[in-house]
């Protein structure tokens, strides 16, 4: 089975003191946790920013991370664009969610981390990219290199961008 990484590492889940008993073992209790991804395609090219945090270090992939309580998942990866990348955007449409399961732990029974990533395909409005925030490098790559997974990318990459590019084919007659 192949791998998956994503942005950002989950912390280990904290069990409470006050809901384990000596008798009894359990499993903390955590949940995926929620990202949104702003996929922006002009003229043939795609933004991307490589990444400046483990565990995709050096990667390249879609500006985006953790939706706040209360935000929506459109808003958030809006905000995330401008501060990952000083673009302002408008968003077109939602694509559908990613499982990114990180692998389990040697010696241990439950998964590294979690991500349910929400891509969000949006529309260019203005501004110079600019890295900053999280993003170490961010740039616009032809559509076709990104495609032939011809950068050090993060998972999924390329099949988001599939997905974003036959979103926007007008529909056949």
């Amino acid at each position: 089975m192949k791998e998956r990484f994503t942005m950002t590492r989950i912390p280990p889940p904290v069990s409470s003191p006050s809901v384990s008993s000596p008798s009894v073992s359990r499993r903390p209790v955590s949940t995926p946790r929620l990202a949104a991804l702003a996929v922006v395609v002009q003229e043939g090219r795609v933004l991307l920013v490589r990444r400046r945090n483990p565990p995709d270090q050096g990667l390249w992939g879609y500006p985006g991370g953790k939706v706040e309580f209360g935000e929506r998942v459109c808003d958030a990866a809006l905000r995330e664009l401008a501060e990952e990348t000083g673009i302002i955007a408008a968003v077109i449409r939602q694509l559908p969610g990613l499982d990114i399961i990180g692998p389990v732990r040697a010696g241990a029974e439950e998964v590294a981390w979690h991500y349910f990533l929400v891509p969000v395909v949006c529309r260019y409005l203005s501004g110079e990219v600019l890295a900053a925030d999280d993003a170490e490098e961010a740039a616009w790559f032809p559509c076709d290199t990104v495609l032939a997974r011809a950068l050090p990318m993060s998972a999924d990459v390329d099949a988001v961008l599939r997905a974003a590019l036959h979103e926007a084919a007008p529909a056949a007659p």
